[in-house]
């Protein structure tokens, strides 16, 4: 599902006495992170919060924004997620926020058999792995890797994939020897 506002991270804390904003950002790179001159903190913030400045901090990101110039003004912005419009971001045919990939109906590209839906996206290191639930409850875990996902369509909600052998045979109770 396309999302009008998509989480970009989450405030961890202050650094220094300026205001300056610890962010743990939830995107791929600091390019796409700085690439925005407003953020909001909710999903229906008509007021955004200008972006004077961010630069890399190890793991996380230092956000400056305007009318944050202090420790106290900038305590108050702890724990709360960032948000972007999706209009603003330049996000790249074929890529997506995890966010939206939630909820997608997962189809097999070449059966058309539907397994169930994203619940959630593990982040294993060499690669996601998607947590599928059937229209019966089960819990399946699906590496999203070439090959296997074929397809996302986050507009559509559908998620197009050719799943290992092994993987949902169990959901019908089919047992090779």
């Amino acid at each position: 599902m396309l999302l009008s506002y998509l989480e970009l991270g989450q405030i961890v804390g202050t650094h220094g006495i300026k205001g300056e904003l610890r962010v743990q950002p939830w995107c791929d790179s600091f390019e796409f992170f700085e690439s925005f001159k407003n953020i909001y903190l909710s999903k229906d913030d008509k007021n955004p919060y200008k972006v004077l400045g961010v630069r890399p901090h190890g793991n996380i990101v230092l956000l400056t924004l305007a009318g944050v110039d202090d420790v106290e003004m900038a305590n108050t912005f702890c724990s709360k997620i960032i948000y972007i419009k999706r209009e603003d971001a330049k996000i790249e045919k074929g890529r997506y926020f995890i966010a939206e990939l939630i909820g997608c109906r997962v189809m097999d590209v070449d059966t058309k058999r539907e397994y169930g839906i994203v619940k959630d996206v593990i982040n294993h290191g060499a690669s996601d792995i998607w947590h599928i639930q059937s229209n019966d409850g089960k819990d399946y875990y699906l590496p999203s890797i070439p090959g296997v996902v074929v397809e996302i369509d986050v507009a559509s909600d559908l998620a197009l994939v050719r799943p290992i052998k092994g993987i949902f045979e169990e959901a019908e109770g089919i047992h090779e020897n």
